[in-house]
């Protein structure tokens, strides 16, 4: 991934609504313990129902970010893009057109504490839990 496609964050210029979200692998037959460093970090506008806010994401779409950290990789970088149907993937090539994952109904899913989430990947689909949820 190019570092240098990616302007730094100004979290002053950002909407409050604005959130760091940490994703870990949750507990599934290869995982029987969850896998904390299997994990995607998300930033992000929530709305008030801890739902991912497509208007605001709209007005800032460039600081609408992911990193997908697995054991023994870099860090891949990338972006939040919405799709048709309120779809939403993690987009890291960013000179490419390819979606790398897709969060499976995310555009319902409530990002809060506790909650559990999916993620299409390339082997398949896979559970994750929110651990963490703080502003920026």
């Amino acid at each position: 991934m190019n570092r240098a496609a990616f302007k730094p964050l100004q979290n002053t210029s950002l909407p409050h609504s604005f959130k760091h979200v940490r994703l870990e692998r949750a507990r599934e037959h290869g995982h029987p313990e969850g896998a904390s460093a299997i994990s995607y970090i998300i930033v992000a506008p929530f709305d008030t129902a801890s739902r991912i806010d497509v208007e605001t994401w709209r007005a800032h779409r460039e600081a609408c970010r992911v990193v997908r950290q697995r054991p023994d990789e870099d860090d891949q970088l990338g972006h939040l893009v919405h799709g048709p149907a309120d779809s939403w993937r993690f987009h890291y090539d960013v000179a490419g057109s390819a979606a790398d994952e897709a969060g499976h109904h995310f555009g319902n899913e409530r990002f809060q504490l506790g909650e559990y989430v999916s993620v299409h990947e390339a082997d398949g689909m896979h559970p994750y839990r929110v651990v963490a949820v703080t502003p920026l």
